[in-house]
């Protein structure tokens, strides 16, 4: 029987477009005393996107939590995109996704069915990224959410971070920018049948593949871009790495369809606060307003974001073309002159 719950009706916002902004997050943690431990490697006192544990010589625990409101109605693709988004923490940090816990919170009536489809839909891409679920915990809520506790394996030696970018770094990047449109498009029916169905394809696409091609090259930072935008991320990169990036806008993929709802003003909430985050820091020089919408649009289930190393950006970037959605080359690391850190091109 086909489902007749509309989950993204049950939700006011969407994906990681209900995600706290990122400036308002740094007030929330300022002031929280971070106890020191030789073995935490990167802890919430960073931008980052996971924290590292060393346990011995070789191996470090990667941990990381992600759960958001349905971005999709049909529960098993929402339970697989929550599943995409949350395991691609761990792999923007160079590492393996290993154990994993469910989180949940539903209605209390939700059907039976519709609960067991969001959460086969997680259990299915966890296991695709060669992991396992080992448990979880669920409560009652008049709005409903899903996603995982994830806990990877990485080298002490090769985690990356966000914070490792180093002037003449190439910046690539892995999927298109507009999802955060397309869904919120969606809401009001103003998609299409084929943009909505990239915009699934593109979130429940695991960055693992990314991650096992980029591994093997140098790679000086990485993150993936999610709830903060193209433009939040990378500055949380340059500001960590204290770099400048130029940024190619022609070389950045960005769905044709969300481009010109962009025109329309279709815009999603998490758009604004991402800019109200990271436009003090960016020269947008003659960019059109609708691309730099795009810039600040919230991802769910992103891309890859990666410095690399310019001795071995070619290489990578052909590997890529072969592996991920849209393979890109985006920019530059420049030494930090003062001033904006971000210089649209």
């Amino acid at each position: 029987m086909e489902n007749e719950v509309k989950l993204t009706k049950l939700a006011k916002c969407a994906g990681c477009g209900a995600k706290v902004g990122a400036g308002v997050l740094a007030q929330l943690l300022d002031g929280i005393q971070v106890h020191q431990d030789p073995n935490l490697l990167v802890g919430f006192d960073k931008s980052d996107d996971a924290s590292v544990y060393q346990v011995s010589e070789d191996l470090a625990l990667v941990q990381t939590v992600d759960f958001f409101p349905p971005i999709a109605d049909d529960p098993y693709v929402f339970g697989q995109i929550a599943a995409t988004n949350a395991l691609s923490d761990v792999y923007a940090m160079g590492g393996e996704p290993k154990l994993c816990l469910n989180i949940m919170a539903v209605p209390a009536d939700m059907p039976g069915d519709v609960v067991h489809q969001l959460l086969r839909g997680g259990y299915d891409k966890v296991y695709e990224a060669g992991a396992l679920i080992t448990g979880g915990h669920s409560i009652l809520d008049d709005e409903p959410k899903y996603g995982l506790a994830v806990t990877g394996f990485v080298h002490p030696d090769r985690i990356l971070t966000n914070s490792g970018a180093k002037p003449g770094d190439i910046l690539l990047f892995t999927k298109p920018l507009g999802i955060g449109v397309l869904t919120t498009a969606a809401k009001a029916d103003m998609v299409t049948e084929d943009g909505m169905a990239l915009a699934l394809k593109l979130m429940t696409t695991l960055n693992k593949a990314a991650r096992d091609a980029m591994v093997k090259y140098r790679i000086h930072a990485c993150t993936d871009v999610t709830g903060f935008g193209m433009l939040g991320h990378m500055l949380e990169m340059a500001q960590g790495s204290d770099v400048e990036a130029e940024l190619y806008v022609d070389e950045v993929a960005m769905i044709p369809e969300a481009l010109e709802l962009a025109r329309m003003g279709i815009l999603p909430e998490g758009m604004y606060r991402n800019r109200t985050f990271a436009e003090d820091s960016v020269d947008a020089g003659n960019t059109e307003l609708a691309r730099q919408d795009l810039l600040y649009d919230p991802q769910t289930a992103g891309g890859l974001l990666m410095a690399v190393d310019p001795a071995d950006a070619d290489a990578l970037f052909l590997e890529l073309q072969h592996c991920v959605p849209s393979a890109q080359r985006i920019g530059t690391v420049r030494p930090y002159q003062g001033g904006k850190r971000i210089f649209l091109r």
